[in-house]
């Protein structure tokens, strides 16, 4: 023992220790101004962001989850006036499930959602890739893309039914030059759900495209000077730089467009009204008809909607986990 230490009485470590103990004293000083600033915090301002969004809550729990929970209850039963209800259990599931014209409906929904999926994402990425490289124009064409957003989906049905028309449509006015002739594009049972698909896409990118030229503009420009400095070519800085970083993004676009997929109802109700002979008649149609055209069938419809929920909520789920395990490797 160093003679320091015997005119201090203690062992020579001790010094070390209480340096040691120093930040833990400053963390539970930070952290006890901390409780104390909380304390004076009047309890008005602390409810006021609860205050704010309550009204939003209260209006999405009375039109959004109360018509959710009641849909599975009025599913248990059958009525065709919305008074009476007579129990039936899971009945209406059996019947919606042995139901040939539904299992028709099921497929021109999936064909139509997986279709309409891929199709905005593949071209809301590459116009978002464009027109993020692009010096002259960017917001004219922004706006360009993102109107069609902004018009009702009536509107844009009756548009293009008019477009499309047999007769007198626009489309084959300009193609009679050319030999084009009056095709049937809603009429003909193998063209009119590609055409129902084209419209969606049309209809609903440009909201997309906005979402991915908002992650573009959050990756850092100098990892593609440097990429461009190390003789990196577009593709290579695009698989290298650009599609692992605008992963977030795209996960948010893929969810968004399975959803719109699968209760696009309706743009397609003016476009074609489901026909021909059921060819374009998706899921939220079917039940549309079923609850509200006579027959009137509510528990039927509700079985409907709570299968169609159950479904979109699984792929929802589905599409967000392997989306963040991709972004976590």
């Amino acid at each position: 023992m160093t003679s320091s230490g015997r005119k201090s009485g203690r062992p020579a470590g001790s010094a070390q220790l209480s340096t040691a103990q120093l930040p833990t004293a400053q963390l539970s000083t930070a952290q006890l101004s901390t409780a104390q600033r909380r304390r004076k915090v009047p309890l008005g301002l602390r409810l006021a962001p609860y205050l704010f969004v309550l009204p939003n809550m209260v209006i999405f729990g009375l039109f959004t989850i109360w018509p959710a929970i009641n849909g599975f209850n009025i599913s248990l039963y059958s009525s065709g006036n919305g008074r009476t209800f007579d129990w039936v259990g899971l009945g209406n599931y059996q019947r919606i499930l042995t139901d040939d014209q539904f299992w028709g409906v099921v497929r021109n929904t999936v064909v139509f959602a997986l279709a309409f999926v891929v199709l905005c994402v593949v071209i809301a990425t590459a116009l978002a890739v464009l027109l993020q490289a692009q010096v002259r124009g960017k917001a004219f064409f922004r706006a360009v893309f993102f109107l069609p957003v902004l018009l009702s989906p009536v509107v844009v049905g009756l548009v293009w039914n008019w477009i499309l028309e047999r007769r007198g449509g626009l489309l084959n006015t300009f193609l009679s030059p050319f030999g084009g002739g009056e095709v049937g594009w809603l009429i003909d049972s193998e063209l009119v759900l590609a055409c129902v698909i084209a419209v969606g896409v049309w209809m609903n990118v440009g909201f997309y495209i906005l979402i991915l030229l908002a992650g573009l503009q959050g990756i850092d420009p100098s990892l593609y000077e440097a990429a461009r400095m190390d003789g990196a070519t577009a593709w290579q800085q695009f698989r290298s730089i650009t599609a692992p970083l605008l992963q977030p993004s795209l996960l948010v676009v893929l969810v968004l467009s399975t959803i719109h997929g699968f209760q696009a109802f309706d743009f397609i109700y003016t476009l074609t009204g489901g026909g021909p002979v059921g060819a374009t008649t998706l899921i939220v149609q079917y039940i549309y008809e079923r609850g509200f055209v006579s027959p009137i069938r509510y528990g039927f419809a509700s079985a409907g909607s709570v299968l169609l929920f159950v479904t979109v909520f699984a792929l929802t789920l589905v599409n967000w986990f392997v989306g963040r395990r991709r972004e976590a490797v």
